[in-house]
């Protein structure tokens, strides 16, 4: 069993490694803080929980089954800091977040001071590392305290609960799909675990025995539940950056045509230790370094082969947008192979200005790159022959 919760606190703590991967950045975000917080402190719950730890505590201390408070303590302060986190990303006016804030600080910090007394007033001299809740279910203080932390904790999920049906309903996109995955994690929270615990409990307190419940069913649904709501709050935060990253690679690539034809012309210094960047500071790079290399090239231009590969474009059936791509195409063409071969530049520079330059981000040097590698059939170039070019 510790094994599993080991290995749940790890992927549990690593979003929040991946959320707070510039820290400086981050110290500055209060949602991001709040999220962080959240994770670190279930992950510490998963960690204290488990059998190995507990007994850890128990021998550091001296006193038999000090982990219970510590861990309980830790579920409450986790609890806590969900309504915390869901206070932030509702948002709203700084003084209002504040004071809600406030208010479930002051809700929980005497929940904790209570839980730590009850285990004070109470008589567990017995260490039990698995089965603490139903064990001593029916001693005096204890029952209380097992019954307190449940609580506290069965009120936070249930809001968290509340607020996400509510906040599913008012936004879209990625912002629902994560309030679902949250509402999905606190719902099999409340089923898997704190259902299973509040039976386990009330059978002690009427003769039966239903442990299996609390000590073999409620561990791993609880883990689970937890993964599920660390996926609802990071996924809105990063999968938008994923994304632009997937999409950064799959136009670094489609700039690779492109780029085979104009590095030689480029003097754009190469950023150090390239081989480690993310695709979109390598797609930043490569952008950089091709308008160099189309700078480097405009001397070379020569609108007579631009213009008849227009004419050829139109002729085959080409829109318009479509045959002045193709027609550029075969200006660069032209001009790389007569830079390759030390010709000299054309005496009357062109003055033209080719689409990728006049458009932000990348897209025109995509449709530059594709139009090199599929150039119009029949498209004529310098000299009266057809260039095929694959970059």
């Amino acid at each position: 069993m510790s094994l599993v919760v080991y290995l749940a606190a790890g992927l549990f703590g690593l979003s929040a490694v991946v959320l707070c991967r510039r820290p400086m950045r981050a110290v500055r975000d209060p949602l991001t803080v709040s999220t962080c917080v959240a994770i670190v402190l279930g992950s510490l719950v998963f960690v204290c929980s488990a059998p190995l730890t507990l007994a850890a505590v128990n021998g550091l201390t001296g006193i038999p089954n000090f982990g219970a408070p510590l861990t309980y303590g830790m579920l409450c302060a986790y609890s806590c800091s969900l309504l915390i986190l869901l206070i932030h990303w509702r948002g709203g006016p700084r003084e209002q977040v504040r004071r809600m804030v406030l208010r479930s600080i002051a809700a929980y910090v005497p929940l904790v001071a209570a839980i730590v007394v009850l285990f004070m007033l109470g008589d567990a001299r017995t260490e039990r590392l698995n089965d603490l809740d139903t064990y001593y279910a029916n001693t005096p203080y204890l029952c209380e305290m097992i019954l307190l932390y449940l609580i506290g904790h069965s009120a936070a999920t249930l809001a968290m609960c509340a607020l996400c049906v509510k906040w599913s309903r008012e936004v879209t996109g990625l912002l629902r799909t994560g309030l679902r995955l949250i509402l999905a994690g606190s719902a099999l929270d409340v089923v898997g675990f704190q259902l299973t615990k509040y039976t386990a409990v009330a059978a002690r307190w009427t003769g039966h025995d239903l442990d299996v419940l609390s000590t073999q069913v409620a561990p791993p649904l609880a883990a689970l539940a937890a993964l599920l709501c660390s996926a609802g709050f990071v996924l809105p935060r990063l999968l938008p950056s994923v994304l632009a990253q997937v999409r950064s690679l799959d136009d670094y690539r489609s700039l690779g045509p492109l780029w085979t034809r104009v590095r030689f012309v480029s003097t754009a210094p190469k950023p150090p230790s390239g081989w480690w960047q993310l695709p979109r500071a390598r797609l930043h790079w490569r952008e950089v370094s091709i308008h160099d290399a189309l700078l480097g090239l405009a001397p070379y231009f020569d609108d007579s082969v631009r213009e008849r590969a227009l004419a050829a474009a139109r002729r085959a059936g080409r829109t318009a947008h479509d045959a002045r791509i193709a027609a550029e195409a075969a200006m660069l063409a032209d001009a790389a192979r007569r830079a390759a071969a030390r010709e000299e530049p054309l005496p009357t520079p062109s003055g033209y200005r080719l689409h990728a330059t006049e458009v932000s981000g990348t897209s025109g040097l995509v449709e530059l790159a594709q139009a090199l590698v599929r150039p119009p059939a029949g498209t004529p170039v310098r000299g009266g022959t057809v260039r095929t070019s694959h970059g």
